[in-house]
């Protein structure tokens, strides 16, 4: 599957060389604030002495997804990328706009779907571009960290696009509870780098703004266990034993029948049964309950954590085997 000889070289990016063997911490300037004051993109490189892949590690794609920044911070100061063999490029937080705003997007527009980007374009437009010409261009795969959003939480989970195996292959050596194609999506970073024939897979954890120990760990033993694999790191490093990650073949939305206040009994990726209660949705003065069921056997790979639903808002993902 990975038959490619892999050949880390000396890295440039905006002008700055990192040599065999070396680390260095590159600061790229994006824009300023109204006030003027600098903002800059924080990159780690770490590249070792002998050959292998070049790897990309990329959180906070979305400015409110705590969990993904926070699980590659973790890896940084526990000095977990002592890198020997390939190299590793790390982007701990990419939309520094949108964090800065608790916000998804970036001045209204989605970075994520702002792909292959321009240098005249908007700023998330910009941020794209320089993503895919300064950083994309040297790496040979990436892994690309989420959380749910809209105070939906994602349980622990690696998705890969479909027709290409050997992103299917990594989120195998990734390891996740569970696992699913996931179709490629117009202007996504995901979608480029297809196009490049850079194999990328999407960690899901956890929901937006909300930091989960859960979906952080199992993102730093899935990143430990694809380093590991092509023998980046050293073999010592305790990865906890998991068993094989779960491949979702269907999945679809258990959508509330009701509006009221939605009060679930199952946790996120549990096993359920069709016909199993998985919660209430009652009224906010007590005259009615209505029971939801599970419409089909599978595991909850998603939930609603918002108390206050609509008619037809989502309540639980289900996925089956």
């Amino acid at each position: 599957m990975f038959d490619k000889e892999f050949k880390n070289e000396e890295i440039v990016i905006r002008g700055e060389r990192i040599s065999l063997g070396e680390s260095k911490l590159i600061k790229i300037p994006v824009d300023r604030l109204p006030t003027g004051t600098l903002i800059e993109i924080p990159v780690y490189v770490f590249n070792g002495k002998e050959p292998g892949p070049t790897i990309l590690l990329q959180g906070g794609l979305h400015g409110d997804e705590t969990n993904s920044i926070e699980l590659v911070r973790r890896m940084l100061i526990d000095k977990s990328y002592k890198i020997h063999r390939g190299c590793v490029i790390v982007v701990p937080l990419l939309n520094i706009f949108g964090f800065l705003d608790f916000s998804r997007e970036l001045h209204g527009k989605d970075v994520n779907r702002s792909f292959p980007g321009s240098t005249k374009g908007s700023l998330a437009s910009r941020l794209a571009y320089y993503l895919m010409k300064e950083i994309t261009k040297n790496v040979d795969f990436a892994i690309d960290y989420h959380t749910g959003g809209a105070q939906r939480s994602n349980y622990a989970q690696i998705r890969y696009t479909p027709q290409d195996e050997r992103g299917k292959a990594l989120a195998n050596i990734f390891n996740a509870p569970f696992k699913f194609g996931s179709k490629l999506i117009p202007k996504s970073f995901r979608n480029e780098c297809f196009k490049h024939d850079i194999p990328v897979i999407v960690y899901e954890g956890g929901e937006s703004l909300r930091l989960n120990e859960f979906a952080i760990n199992q993102g730093i033993y899935g990143t430990l266990r694809v380093l590991r694999y092509f023998n980046m790191i050293d073999k010592t490093i305790e990865i906890p034993l998991q068993n094989d990650t779960i491949e979702i073949i269907k999945k679809s939305w258990l959508r509330a029948r009701a509006a009221g206040i939605f009060n679930p009994k199952v946790k996120n990726g549990a096993s359920v049964k069709k016909g199993e209660i998985v919660g209430f949705i009652m009224d906010t003065y007590g005259e009615t309950k209505f029971s939801v069921k599970s419409p089909k056997d599978g595991y909850i790979i998603a939930k609603n954590n918002f108390p206050v639903v609509n008619l037809g808002d989502p309540l639980f993902h289900i996925g089956n085997t």
